[in-house]
C-alpha cells in the first residue's frame, strides 16, 4: 500500500483509518515531499515507512516508480492522501481483479462523493464512472494486437481510462512498463504503456473510495485545465469547441440532476438553485478543458498562472508515438 503526500491534513488521516480498519494484511509506505502539518509523524503513528524527499523533486511519475520500488509485495495498491477506501473491503475488492484474468496488471475503481457534497459533484463523479461500467460488473479492457499502434487520441475514455488515486499494479508488469517520468497525468501514460504492451487493465466498480471534488470555482477551473493538459500531452486530445458539443455535454449533465432531483422530490426553489449550480460546475469543467487542451496555444503565464504546480509549459514525452515504444522496445 503506497500513498503519496505533503501536508495531508485531515483528509489523510481518515485515509489511514480506512486502511487499518481493511480486511487483507498489508504494508504502507508513505512518500512525503516536505509537509510541515505533521503528516510525516501521522503516518508513522499507523505503521507506515516513511520515506522523505524534497518538495522540489517532486513529479507523479518518479515518485510513484519510488514507490513501487520501496514495496515488497507482487501487487501494490496506490492511494491520493485525499481519497478514502469506502469500507474494509477496498483492497480485497481491488486485488479480486487480478483474478479476471491472468494478464491484468493494472485495477482501479471509482470515485465516490462524500457524504453530503453537493449535486453537481455527485452527477459528475456517478455519471462517469457509471459510464465504465453500466451494468455495475468488474469490466476489463485490453487491446488486440492490431490495435497497439493506434493513434494515442483514439483511446481518450473508457478505453484508456485508469486513475491512480485508486488502484494495484501488479510489480511484475510494472518492472517491464513503469512510470513514465512526467508531472501529470503519469497514471494515463502509464495504462495506455501497459495497454500497447499487451496487458490487461480492469476496472472493479465495489473497490471505491470518497474522494473530494468540491472545490471553489477557480481551484475546479485549475484542476480541469491541469488534467486537460495531461491528456493533450498523452493522447494529444483536444475538447471539441463546437457549440453542439459542449450543449450537448451540459444538458446530459442537467438530465441527470433533474432526476436526481425528481427522486428526492426536491422544492421548485431548491430545484431552480441546484440547476444553476450544476450549469455552473460544468460550465467551468468545460472552460478548464478548452483551456487545457490547448495550453500549447497560450503564453507561458497563461499556463503558469492557471496551472496547480505552476508549470508553464506543454511537456512533449513522445507519448502520442506510432508505433508506441515501452522503454525502448518496439511493441508488435
Amino acid at each position: 500500500m503506497a500513498i503519496p503526500t505533503r501536508d495531508g491534513g485531515a483528509l489523510l488521516g481518515r485515509a489511514l483509518v480506512a486502511l487499518a480498519a481493511q480486511n487483507v494484511e498489508h504494508e504502507l509506505i508513505v512518500c512525503d515531499s516536505g509537509s510541515s502539518d505533521g503528516s510525516v509523524e501521522l503516518a508513522r503513528s499507523f505503521g507506515a515507512r516513511v520515506l522523505q524527499i524534497p518538495s522540489r523533486s517532486f513529479a507523479h511519475g518518479p515518485v510513484r516508480n519510488l514507490l513501487m520500488r520501496e514495496a515488497t509485495g507482487t501487487h501494490v495498491a496506490l492511494l491520493s492522501q485525499d481519497a478514502e477506501p469506502a469500507d474494509e473491503h477496498w483492497l480485497a475488492g481491488l486485488l479480486s481483479g487480478f483474478e479476471l484474468a491472468p494478464d491484468v496488471a493494472l485495477v482501479f475503481g471509482p470515485y465516490r462523493p462524500r457524504p453530503g457534497a453537493p449535486l453537481p459533484v455527485r452527477v459528475e463523479l456517478e455519471r462517469w464512472f457509471g459510464s465504465l461500467s453500466p451494468d455495475g460488473r468488474p469490466r476489463l479492457e485490453r487491446l488486440q494486437v492490431h490495435e497497439r499502434a493506434l493513434p494515442a487520441v483514439e483511446l481518450v475514455g473508457r478505453r484508456g481510462f485508469f486513475t491512480d488515486a485508486n488502484a494495484c499494479v501488479a510489480r511484475a508488469a510494472w518492472e517491464e512498463v513503469p512510470y513514465r517520468d512526467v508531472d501529470y497525468a503519469e497514471d494515463r501514460a502509464l495504462a495506455l504503456d501497459m495497454l500497447r504492451a499487451g496487458y490487461a487493465k480492469a476496472f472493479v466498480p465495489d473497490a471505491a473510495v470518497l474522494h473530494p471534488h468540491d472545490y471553489p470555482t477557480i481551484a475546479h477551473l485549475r484542476r480541469c485545465f491541469e488534467e486537460w493538459r495531461g491528456l493533450l500531452e498523452v493522447y494529444g486530445w483536444r475538447e471539441p469547441a463546437a457549440p453542439a458539443h459542449l450543449l450537448g455535454q451540459l444538458r446530459g449533465a442537467l438530465a441527470q440532476a433533474r432526476e436526481e432531483l425528481t427522486r428526492e422530490r426536491a422544492s421548485l426553489p431548491r430545484s431552480a438553485a441546484t440547476l444553476a449550480a450544476v450549469s455552473l460546475h460544468h460550465a467551468v469543467r468545460l472552460a478548464g478543458a478548452l483551456l487545457g487542451s490547448r495550453a500549447d496555444r497560450l503564453p507561458p503565464s497563461a499556463q503558469r498562472r492557471l496551472s496547480l504546480s505552476a508549470r508553464d509549459a506543454v511537456a512533449s514525452p513522445d507519448l502520442a508515438a506510432d508505433p508506441f515504444t515501452a522503454k525502448g522496445r518496439p511493441l508488435s
